[in-house]
């Protein structure tokens, strides 16, 4: 499926949940053919993302509603700019109002949390990636909203590269495997190359990682005195990726060490919504 027709899929089952059996209150109050305009308003600073899902939400919801775009996914907003402007059928705005501000707000909050990591880490050969804690149903657009703030998506899902995860280590170490033999084992049995990665909590594991011939080793949930010694052993081997317990405070230390990637769930699992509003 192409990603138009995600985009699509997404757009209608999110005003199928939102509208259900239809607009009592609007069906109730507002003529059919009273005409308006309203403008999506900014009501605090951050980087914008989302602007052409809203659109589609606006045109799924009434084709002959007329869009305008003063702002575009990535610009920096302020309290006050006004983002786009909507007229038409006043009955049809109020129908996808919601569904267009929730997803303004989701994906604007996570392009702009990334943006401050990205900021924190200025200067420093390091690049911030996301993870798969996304929304269900949703990565394909949080993912985007991630490199709107400047961020590199790490896998879009469990077919674009391998990991060999602590699970994956303690199911395959019953059978007797060692980590060579782990990382050979996923080599054979790929019908084409792929990056392999090796999850690892202390250098020493690090270190066997790197021997085993993976491409990228991950420090997860390491101190970063441990990082520095994993970086120090490893650097110019393999690539290295940081990961576990990484916030807005603690990511530049953790790019001092050296490592190469930054992996920050908290970009889209938990991340604030930006306020957005939508006046007549």
């Amino acid at each position: 499926m192409s990603v138009e027709a995600q985009v699509e899929e997404i757009v209608v089952l999110a005003l199928a949940e939102d509208i259900g059996q239809g607009d009592v209150t609007t069906q109730a109050l507002i003529p059919e053919d009273q005409k308006g305009a309203a403008s999506i308003i900014a009501k605090e600073q951050g980087v914008l993302a989302g602007i052409d899902v809203a659109k589609k939400v606006f045109h799924r919801v009434d084709p002959e509603l007329k869009i305008d775009v003063l702002l575009e996914d990535g610009s920096r907003i302020k309290a006050g700019d006004v983002i786009a402007t909507v007229e038409g059928k006043i009955a049809s705005i109020l129908k996808a109002e919601r569904v267009v501000l929730n997803f303004l707000q989701r994906l604007s909050g996570i392009a702009s949390e990334t943006d401050r990591y990205v900021e924190a880490v200025k200067g420093l050969p390091v690049r911030v990636t996301d993870t798969r804690k996304t929304t269900p149903g949703l990565r394909l657009l949080e993912k985007h909203a991630v490199r709107v703030g400047g961020g590199e998506n790490h896998r879009m899902n469990l077919g674009d590269a391998i990991l060999i995860k602590d699970n994956h280590l303690v199911a395959l170490r019953s059978q007797g495997l060692n980590l060579k033999d782990i990382v050979a084992k996923a080599r054979q049995n790929i019908s084409r190359r792929l990056r392999v990665e090796v999850e690892t909590t202390t250098v020493q594991e690090a270190i066997e990682a790197a021997d085993a011939g993976v491409d990228v080793v991950m420090l997860d949930n390491m101190n970063l005195e441990n990082m520095r010694q994993a970086v120090k052993a490893l650097h110019g081997r393999v690539l290295i990726e940081a990961s576990g317990g990484i916030t807005l405070d603690r990511i530049r230390a953790v790019a001092e060490t050296g490592v190469d990637f930054i992996s920050v769930g908290a970009l889209t699992h938990s991340v604030k919504a930006l306020d957005i509003s939508m006046e007549f």
